[in-house]
């Protein structure tokens, strides 16, 4: 299924491609030795873009304890460590991965930080379910442990459910709560969905964990196909997407460097092995604002425990939990219990006008007509003028309520140079399309606009460009200044590839790349064909 300042799953796009100052090599004949000691590639490929998972929020530093822990004399890590029993095969894929991760300690660290509040209480239910320890290291593949990650595919939260599996695993979705979002509830589905696919796959691990990423049909079929041919049946000899031939090689890596950190001169972010956070039954429906007040938090930092609800209160028919640090927990539960009932939402009397409707109300009050006909016991939708309805309103400003996805677009639309250009998306339009009128690449329009560039565009859909930027095409090949480090890299085209995609990834333009190759773009380029490259390792 599907860290940070960079793309989630940042990893080599190794094997299909080598940099070289001199005569070039098949890449396919690079042998363990010289991958592992390669650090152009190391340098120069850092874009996966098999994984496009966006990041809708900056991190929050919420306070577990009262004061800072300076030591950590039991780590979470040690406790992991033992428990770490996957077979780690020294083949070339899982050594590119864990190069990469081991070149990238901060990266680790942010994550693992990100991971905090949470990680504990993953071990735990791993443990209890008799779960291999190694699946607490899959939302780093996964999402880079963020609970509000989503992919261009729809999948969202720490597991990078879809919205058909979360339901299938019984993930509540509606309009005030995703239970993808929600770090527990995510956790034991996933766990559910995990043991499903170990037994559909007859116990191997690697089967299951390829299947959670791109589905058991398709991994089924890989198996069969390969049976039919005498073939070996293994994860390794199968036939898969790319982004799954990556994705189990990137969990085995991460195992082998937590397992053995030292050899890999990693240094691990401590973790004390010790819960920090707690689940408070909250009753009913209650303000977020109000919550955060009583636990002495800010509403980003209950949110950034609790990111399953969409809202700015917890959903009417539950779940009815919160996640509190553990320090909090015990004058929260005393600011509960002091609250009156009528105290946990902010209610508004409101007359009914001539031309309304409860769907019209809802937006106005920014609810649903659920909510309203709960609140005012009504069996139907119809309404007179005249009569009042009680609506459940936000105690505080819809501002700090603002879903964080609206709050990270707009930082990002503010955040290009040059004329700004407001685009309304048209019957036929590609982001290449809107890239060419305007001069700039597909890649930078997506940033801009806080979506990954594999989303759709939708008809209507309102783009923020910035015309005469640094990153028009025409400026897309690096200079080469004394700080620019250029590289010749013989690239193979894969299925899916075109040369709007192979330009945004390496940051230099079509027309370079034509002439380079002598290419005519009006023929399609061939999955094999290769391509010659001059790349500015510096800006990739």
């Amino acid at each position: 299924m599907k860290k940070i300042l960079l793309p989630m799953s940042l990893a080599l796009l190794v094997g299909c491609q080598n940099i070289t100052t001199n005569s070039p090599k098949d890449p396919a004949t690079i042998d363990v030795e010289q991958l592992a000691q390669n650090d152009d590639i190391f340098n120069a490929l850092l874009v996966d873009e098999s994984a496009n998972v966006i990041h809708p929020k900056e991190d929050i530093d919420i306070p577990l304890s009262d004061q800072e822990i300076l030591t950590v004399t039991d780590n979470i890590w040690d406790r992991v460590r033992g428990q770490l029993n996957f077979p780690i095969p020294e083949n070339k894929q899982v050594i590119s991965q864990r190069n990469w991760y081991a070149k990238h300690n901060t990266y680790l660290d942010r994550v693992a930080k990100r991971s905090e509040p949470f990680i504990y209480y993953i071990v735990e239910e791993l443990e209890k379910n008799n779960m291999p320890m190694e699946l607490v290291l899959l939302p780093i593949v996964e999402s880079a442990y963020d609970p509000f990650a989503y992919s261009h595919g729809s999948a969202s939260g720490m597991w990078q459910f879809l919205s058909g599996t979360g339901k299938q695993f019984g993930l509540q979705q509606d309009w005030w709560y995703d239970g993808r979002r929600d770090v527990a509830a995510s956790t034991q589905a996933a766990i559910l969905f995990l043991k499903y696919l170990h037994k559909r796959f007859d116990g191997d691990w690697l089967l299951a964990l390829a299947a959670y990423n791109s589905g058991e049909g398709r991994v089924s079929r890989a198996v069969k196909a390969n049976a039919r041919k005498g073939l070996a049946t293994d994860f390794w000899h199968l036939k898969l997407p790319r982004e799954t031939r990556d994705y189990v090689p990137k969990l085995l890596a991460l195992a082998d460097i937590f397992k053995r950190p030292s050899d890999f001169n990693v240094s691990l972010y401590a973790i004390a092995n010790q819960p920090v956070i707690s689940k408070v039954d909250i009753g009913s429906q209650l303000d977020l604002a109000l919550a955060a007040d009583l636990a002495d938090l800010t509403i980003n930092e209950l949110h950034g425990l609790n990111p399953g609800f969409n809202r700015w209160a917890t959903a009417p028919n539950g779940p009815h939990n919160l996640l509190i640090p553990n320090n909090k927990v015990d004058s929260f539960k005393l600011g509960l219990q002091k609250l009156d009932k009528e105290d946990r939402l902010s209610w508004q009397r409101y007359k009914i006008k001539n031309g309304d409707s409860l769907s019209v109300i809802a937006g106005r009050f920014n609810t649903t007509t659920t909510v309203i006909k709960e609140a005012n016991s009504m069996a139907n939708n119809n309404i007179r003028a005249g009569k009042f309805l009680l609506i459940p309103t936000a105690t505080q400003s819809l501002d700090r309520y603002k879903s964080y996805e609206q709050i990270r677009r707009t930082k990002i639309a503010s955040k290009g140079q040059g004329n700004k250009v407001n685009y309304t998306v048209k019957k036929g339009d590609t982001l290449w399309d809107i890239g060419q009128l305007y001069k700039v690449s597909s890649k930078e329009i997506a940033k801009w606009n806080g979506f990954a560039p594999k989303d759709m565009l939708r008809l209507g859909q309102k783009l923020t460009i910035w015309t005469g930027s640094k990153v028009a095409l025409a400026s897309n090949q690096p200079a080469a200044t004394g700080n620019s480090i250029i590289r010749s890299i013989n690239y193979k085209v894969r299925n899916g590839d075109s040369l709007d995609r192979i330009a945004n990834k390496f940051k230099v333009s079509i027309t370079d790349i034509e002439k380079w190759n002598n290419l005519n773009r009006k023929k399609y380029l061939q999955p094999g064909q290769m391509l010659k490259l001059s790349v500015n390792i510096t800006s990739i």
